[in-house]
């Protein structure tokens, strides 16, 4: 799918074609032009042949599972990982990748073990959320959709920073997915300039931090990003922006066995979450073969120290440890 190539083909023609053709693919969710009745025969068969619509792609778990995954194939052969998880209260929340693996190297992840091949264009974003949109129109209800969107895949959003925001307005377009933007999230592992840029953007879109470590040196050691962009400046730039949009942000927090998950380093993610707009969300480590995960109680204790000390904190129920989807786990070695 080519949506440049789409409005190339289609800028000698009225200007309606294009929303014409928008519905098509975004709306009627069509895989082939031939199945269209809303354009010209002669300009659905060229369209075809310059823009085909087909997806190319490897599902993973069944029609019954709570979570499904993706191995997209792209253009030029690679591949990248997404997964839609579906929710109990209706919900379907697709969980996108913006890059081939990553450059960031966090060592609970294992997208970062892979390395960094590069950047994904808006095009094979968006396929990624048109796949499962797809999915479900075949397979659920007829008014079944996508209703959320969350950049928490393969790699850093913010370091594919042009790219991930025309994806969002594709998203939120009413002349294409129609979500809203408080239903896209956008995570980072702490990129400064990514998160400036964000709050300077129009849109209600909700940012989450990949945290993992209260302190710079367990931060460092886990998350190399931090020497970089220390915790200190991430934690002002992430209060201006939760004040300049008024929007609640929610820093992600892995629970590691033996290295994050102490009573110390309870209290002093307690004095980072001072600011009124923090949320803590708490998620048990899916192992990727490095380290383990906390058990029940450890989690538990952990989650009672924020509460008492006043944090506003949640746990996460893990989608997709079963195929390898999970937070950590994203990690396609067919590249």
């Amino acid at each position: 799918m080519d949506l440049d190539k789409l409005k190339e083909v289609l800028a000698g023609e009225p200007k309606f074609r294009l929303k014409q053709a928008y519905q098509a693919i975004f709306t009627d969710l069509i895989a082939d032009w031939r199945d269209n009745t809303t354009l010209p025969p002669k300009l659905r068969e060229k369209l075809d042949v310059e823009c085909p619509l087909e997806l190319k792609a490897t599902l993973f778990g069944s029609k019954n599972s709570e979570s499904l995954k993706i191995l997209l194939e792209l253009a030029d052969g690679g591949k990248v990982e997404s997964v839609l998880l579906k929710h109990a209260d209706g919900r379907r929340t697709v969980c996108v990748s913006a890059q081939v693996g990553c450059p960031l190297g966090c060592k609970f992840c294992a997208t970062g073990m892979l390395g960094f091949k590069r950047n994904l264009s808006t095009d094979e974003i968006v396929a990624q959320v048109l796949f499962f949109s797809r999915y479900l129109k075949r397979n659920e209800t007829e008014h079944d959709r996508v209703t959320n969107v969350v950049f928490m895949g393969m790699g850093e959003p913010l370091l594919n920073y042009d790219s991930m925001m025309e994806a969002v307005r594709i998203l939120n377009s009413k002349d294409a997915f129609n979500i809203g933007a408080r239903r896209i999230s956008i995570s980072t592992a702490g990129i400064i300039p990514g998160v400036e840029k964000l709050m300077r953007e129009d849109l209600q879109i909700n940012l989450a931090i990949s945290l993992h470590a209260a302190t710079d040196e367990l931060r460092s050691e886990l998350m190399p990003i931090n020497n970089k962009y220390p915790l200190e400046d991430l934690m002002k730039v992430v209060a201006r922006f939760a004040r300049a949009k008024n929007r609640e942000v929610m820093f992600e927090y892995l629970l590691i066995k033996g290295i994050n998950d102490r009573r110390e380093d309870a209290l002093a993610l307690v004095d980072l979450m001072r600011i009124e707009l923090f949320m803590v969300n708490l998620i048990r480590y899916n192992p990727t073969g490095v380290y383990g995960p906390s058990n029940s109680a450890e989690i538990a204790r952990f989650k009672n120290i924020l509460s008492e000390n006043g944090i506003n904190v949640t746990q996460r129920y893990s989608f997709g440890q079963d195929i390898n989807a999970a937070c950590g786990q994203l990690a396609n070695k067919n590249q």
